[in-house]
């Protein structure tokens, strides 16, 4: 029943994903927010008549079944920002969406993830330089990361499937709306390994500002966002934009500076907004992916002599992860240990304090 009053608040216009954390929070349920009184409704900031009005829609509730009954008939799987399943690189992140539409076999929480976006106008070089990344990074078992569109972001999906790579096409419509359609035979062979992920219901017709709230999601999914080509203006840009703000890696390939769709990739790199992409071990080495491939990194004798009962659960979990990983970014610190980045900085400050770990430039982390 919960779920259902879920997929209900979700449909009321003006509840974005900030403001369905916010209400569930306050009212313990989305039920509860449903049954609440207008008088409390309106002392939540932000909670206005629109909000107020949209509750009391009758038809809200049917809309909300008709969504479940769909998503049962045709096997996708719904997550809400509240729940522990929920894909962990997106849930800390303070616009994370309230509600996930998934349907393929693959897994939302693997261990590598890269997000490749560029222009739909791309060149061969493009492509090639696409391929040619994705092919590189497959002896790690990346899932690659993509929208589904023309140009870079098919290449990119087309070279996952080549490589026997899992593939998250995130789409700007319903799931029951392929955009563009040539590319649904392609969708089709991603949910083998990976699938494709939508904030949106069904039915829900693809537009502008849907799509720039689909690039979040891409830059949100991913370890890495590598912009391919991008002229002075696009969504690849606004995906970098995103994923810095999430403090991800970002990486731009240069191109040739007669080619209009290298001329964003250019400003990224000039404006420090990303790393200039030269090989694939740059992002190896950005990543400390280098050392997972080679197993579990050498431990020092004072590492293992280490008593981790002296330290509390959370400082236990954070050294076991630091000694397996070796160095590591803040962010996949919290990905895998699945402490809040927030709190983590508060515990990373304090392991510093005691002399076990080590702050390094670019929000990096390891054992002394």
């Amino acid at each position: 029943m919960e779920k259902l009053y879920q997929v209900a608040l979700t449909l009321v216009e003006g509840v974005g994903s900030i403001m369905f954390r916010q209400l569930i929070s306050h009212f313990g349920s989305a039920e509860n927010v449903f049954k609440s009184k207008t008088d409390k409704l309106l002392k939540i900031p932000g909670v206005g008549k629109q909000i107020v009005e949209g509750l009391k829609e009758n038809t809200l509730l049917k809309k909300a079944e008709s969504i479940l009954n769909e998503a049962e008939k045709t096997q996708v799987k719904i997550y809400f920002s509240t729940d522990k399943d929920y894909p962990p690189r997106l849930k800390n992140l303070y616009d994370a969406p309230a509600i996930l539409y998934f349907k393929g076999n693959g897994d939302l929480n693997t261990l590598r993830t890269i997000g490749i976006v560029g222009t739909r106008q791309a060149t061969e070089y493009g492509r090639k330089v696409t391929e040619e990344i994705i092919e590189q990074l497959s002896p790690l078992q990346v899932c690659v990361v993509s929208g589904l569109a023309y140009g870079i972001d098919i290449a990119a999906h087309k070279a996952a499937l080549d490589n026997q790579l899992p593939t998250i096409g995130v789409m700007a419509s319903g799931l029951d709306i392929m955009y563009p359609a040539a590319h649904k035979k392609y969708a089709e062979q991603m949910l083998m390994s990976g699938g494709v992920l939508s904030e949106n219901p069904f039915g829900m017709k693809p537009i502008r500002n849907l799509f720039i709230a689909r690039n979040r999601i891409i830059a949100g999914l991913s370890d890495v966002t590598i912009v391919v080509e991008s002229a002075d203006k696009g969504g690849a840009l606004v995906t970098a934009d995103f994923a810095n703000n999430y403090n991800r890696e970002v990486f731009a390939v240069p191109g040739s500076l007669a080619n209009k769709y290298a001329s964003g990739c250019h400003k990224l790199i000039k404006d420090n907004k990303a790393i200039i992409f030269t090989e694939t071990n740059d992002i190896v080495e950005a990543l400390n992916w280098g050392s997972e491939t080679k197993g579990t990194r050498k431990k020092k004798p004072e590492e293992t002599e280490l008593d981790l009962s002296q330290f509390t659960q959370e400082e236990s979990q954070v050294i076991a992860t630091l000694r397996t990983h070796g160095e590591m970014h803040i962010d996949n610190l919290s990905w895998q240990t699945q402490i809040p980045v927030n709190k983590l900085a508060s515990l990373l400050l304090n392991l510093e304090f005691q002399g076990i770990i080590k702050a390094m430039a670019g929000k990096k982390f390891g054992l002394k």
